[in-house]
């Protein structure tokens, strides 16, 4: 008799608006607050170190994540503003829990900026939208997948599935010691 296999898997949105931290980015990203770009980023990245432990407890437990929007994220919207240095923006970033894999759902910035509710927070502008695709460009290392997001949803999220369900079955028991980290060389 076949036995389906039963894996946990989690999906974190960075970024956490429900902290306090959080509700401060969510106040920045809706215009309601000007920060400077600088500390924007430090507040981002603080949104993703304070969810780290619960990551981790996580991982060791079995539990397979999904983020959506993580450190790349967040290195490619700060170092695509004027005077904001990629170095300078990893720095903060290094040791954070490193992902197995990261899916680049890449769509031309003019697409994009024709879906639903385009424009309604702060970074939501075609041009920018261009300069934050090419930093992922320069971010990109070899666990990542880039994908085609001009395509079907169905297509889309077939897509993903299998190519999760490969990486999922491919990685064994998680330990805090087999947990890699982000950047802790130099990238």
């Amino acid at each position: 008799m076949a036995t389906a296999a039963v894996h946990l898997l989690q999906l974190h949105m960075y970024n956490e608006r429900s902290t306090g931290i959080g509700q401060l980015i969510s106040s920045y990203l809706e215009k309601k607050l000007d920060l400077q770009d600088n500390a924007v980023h430090l507040l981002f990245t603080a949104n993703r170190w304070e969810l780290q432990p619960k990551m981790i407890k996580l991982l060791e437990a079995g539990v397979t994540l999904v983020v959506d929007r993580y450190s790349f994220s967040g290195v490619a919207f700060s170092s695509a503003k004027n005077g904001v240095d990629l170095q300078w923006c990893k720095q903060p970033e290094v040791g954070l829990p490193k992902p197995d894999l990261v899916m680049y759902l890449n769509i031309p910035s003019s697409v994009a900026a024709t879906r639903g509710q385009f424009g309604e927070e702060r970074y939501e502008k075609e041009e920018f939208q261009k300069k934050v695709a090419n930093v992922y460009e320069v971010l990109k290392e070899d666990n990542w997948k880039e994908l085609d997001a001009n395509k079907s949803v169905e297509d889309l999220q077939r897509e993903i599935f299998n190519i999760t369900t490969s990486v999922v079955d491919e990685s064994g028991l998680v330990s805090s010691e087999s947990i890699g980290k982000l950047w802790t060389e130099q990238d």
